[in-house]
């Protein structure tokens, strides 16, 4: 399976190092496809007093010093067009984030490199509409045809985050798995998922709680990986501490899915 994992933002060298050094036993699994995830900038958080990481320049030579020393392959986000071609030519993955599933120019310059493009779906979109966002990455990469299979050679997947219900809370519909993934191999953001946005007056809040639970019941529908931000202490995380695992909990995560996985091989 493709397994996400790293901390939400870059707070410091330390620290992303730290995570780092702790997740080397999954790039080791041969039954794992692998990917260190950090930000380098966080453009959507509620606040303009949030902290939001050190920038492009210093953000993307710390991630290459991440992959120097551990070898892992690299996903981060972008938020504007002009990020695409630097960023591409660091990471592995670009992602697009949620709030910019729909923007035709990001979709564009993202899939102008050579990079596997993560699209994010929008908490305000019905699941069968991010084929649209696949085709405008599929069609620049001139590919005409359509389906899970030509978006997996092609480089294009889609990351289930939950959908919006009322204010400061998200649900997670376990039909958009099976609806996305007939038009890209999907990850399921099990992190993100039980986000509380801006439930803490200025910033979200989250429900870790819910993180294993939501992943087994994921793991049981089918998908193709997990996404889970982590982090050395999350409770003293700049960013998504209350939806974040430990490294510990982490762990037991993907030990359930991995049993739920097996038990469905056939």
């Amino acid at each position: 399976m493709i397994l996400i994992a790293g901390p939400c933002v870059i707070e410091s060298r330390d620290n992303l190092f730290a995570v780092a050094e702790k997740l080397v036993k999954y790039h080791e699994d041969k039954a794992i496809d692998f990917y260190f995830k950090s930000s380098f900038d966080k453009a959507n958080r509620t606040s303009i007093d949030s902290f939001r990481g050190p920038g492009i320049d210093e953000g993307l030579k710390l991630l290459d010093d991440v992959r120097a020393t551990f070898g892992f392959k690299l996903l981060t986000d972008i938020h504007d067009y002009t990020q695409a071609k630097p960023v591409g030519e660091v990471v592995d993955v670009l992602q697009i984030p949620a709030f910019l599933c729909r923007q035709t120019d990001l979709l564009v310059a993202a899939a102008q490199t050579k990079c596997v493009v993560n699209i994010k779906k929008g908490q305000f979109l019905n699941p069968s509409d991010m084929r649209y966002s696949v085709k405008k990455v599929l069609e620049t990469r001139g590919i005409q045809e359509e389906g899970r299979e030509v978006a997996r050679k092609a480089g294009v997947w889609l990351t289930e985050r939950g959908s919006t219900f009322g204010y400061g809370n998200l649900v997670v519909d376990a039909r958009s798995f099976v609806i996305m993934r007939a038009f890209a191999p999907v990850i399921f953001d099990a992190t993100h998922s039980v986000q509380m946005p801006g439930a803490e007056g200025g910033k979200s809040g989250g429900k870790r709680e819910f993180v294993r639970p939501l992943s087994r019941s994921a793991a049981a529908v089918g998908v193709d990986g997990f996404f889970f931000e982590t982090h050395i202490n999350p409770c003293e995380a700049l960013c998504d501490g209350p939806n974040m695992l430990d490294l510990v909990d982490l762990s037991h995560a993907i030990v359930d899915i991995q049993k739920i996985q097996k038990s469905l091989e056939v």
